[in-house]
């Protein structure tokens, strides 16, 4: 009977200790790092097309819009001796 006592009270102690921890970290607040870099890691999973990525990306970073496009060039041969800004390409 004293093994069955002694079970029991160890039983009732280990689960009242693991009522009195204290809550799960997932439950705090997150911090403000913590926030801009979960909004960029779904912004990348979005499937955004790259000028909508960086105009969305820029606005998170709160920095300028940084202007990417094309040039007007078109495609080069490199079989073909170009000449581009006063040197061959």
């Amino acid at each position: 009977m004293n093994r069955f006592l002694a079970v029991s009270l160890l039983l009732v102690t280990a689960v009242l200790a693991g009522c009195a921890t204290h809550p799960a970290p997932e439950l705090r607040p997150y911090t403000a790092e913590e926030t801009k870099q979960l909004a960029l890691e779904a912004l990348g999973r979005r499937g955004l097309s790259f000028d909508d990525y960086q105009q969305q990306r820029a606005a998170l970073m709160g920095q300028p819009q940084k202007s990417y496009s094309f040039d007007n060039q078109g495609e080069m041969n490199a079989e073909r001796s170009v000449m581009l800004h006063g040197r061959p390409s």
